[in-house]
Formats: C-alpha cells, sequence, structure tokens
C-alpha cells in the first residue's frame, strides 16, 4: 500500500462498501465470512488523515452507540482490559472505536488484522454495554 487510492482500490474489492465519498469510505463488516452462523455485521468507517500536510493515514473508526446512554468509566476499562488494537472516543454523539494507520508502506496484513479485530472488539462491546446490533 502507498496511497489513499490503493487502500480504496483495495477496500472496493473485498469488503461490502456501503458509501464513498472524497477522504471516506464505510463498510459493512460482515462477521459471517468467519462464521457461517453468525449474521451480525459491523459497520466501520475508514478516513484519510494528513498528518503535517504530507504523511497520509487511515483511521479506521467504528460507532458502537450514543455515548449518554452508557456507564463511560465501565466502557472504558472493558476497553482497556480487552482490546489490543483501538481505543474509545466520543466523536459527535457516539462512542468509537478507532485505530490508526501510516499508508507509507502499509502491509495489507497490517490494515486487515486490526480492521477485523477492531470489528470484532466494536460488536461485543455494542452487544454488552448498548444491548444490540445497532451499527
Amino acid at each position: 500500500m502507498a496511497s489513499w487510492g490503493d487502500l480504496a482500490a483495495y477496500v472496493n474489492d473485498t469488503y461490502d462498501v456501503i458509501s464513498v465519498q472524497e477522504d471516506e469510505i464505510r463498510i459493512l463488516f460482515n462477521f459471517e465470512q468467519f462464521d457461517e452462523d453468525d449474521e451480525r455485521t459491523q459497520v466501520i468507517i475508514l478516513v484519510r488523515e494528513v498528518l503535517d500536510n504530507m504523511h497520509e493515514w487511515v483511521q479506521i473508526a467504528s460507532p458502537i452507540g450514543l455515548a449518554a446512554n452508557v456507564d463511560l468509566r465501565a466502557l472504558l476499562e472493558e476497553v482497556g482490559n480487552s482490546t489490543i488494537a483501538c481505543g474509545a472516543a466520543i466523536m459527535g454523539e457516539h462512542v468509537v472505536l478507532r485505530h490508526s494507520l501510516p499508508l507509507v508502506d502499509l502491509d495489507i496484513h497490517e490494515f486487515t488484522d486490526p480492521l477485523a479485530l477492531l470489528a470484532g472488539s466494536a460488536d461485543r462491546l455494542e452487544e454488552t454495554f448498548f444491548g444490540g446490533d445497532a451499527y
């Protein structure tokens, strides 16, 4: 991977893309590809970020619920105890899990592995703290 365009082409060929904007791609991560009996999905938002006007990064984020509807301390403790490839943040009204990667010299597994880990963590935390699969 060398650029946002390269990553966008890979994502379009590999995942279920639900919307595309100039610097943002939304995908529906389908867990069924790993477990035929699992029909859960997770919305993942990929955003191109530029650091210092010259370094391209991709931010992988997934909303898990409304910040107003959760015990943030309990959620953050769980994130701290059980996740490896993401952190939690509030963006707008939503709690999101997110992870960022530099695009220069990015190996595809450096993207796909954290993406899958983040999607799984987001799905589990969404179920545990928000009681469903809304995102």
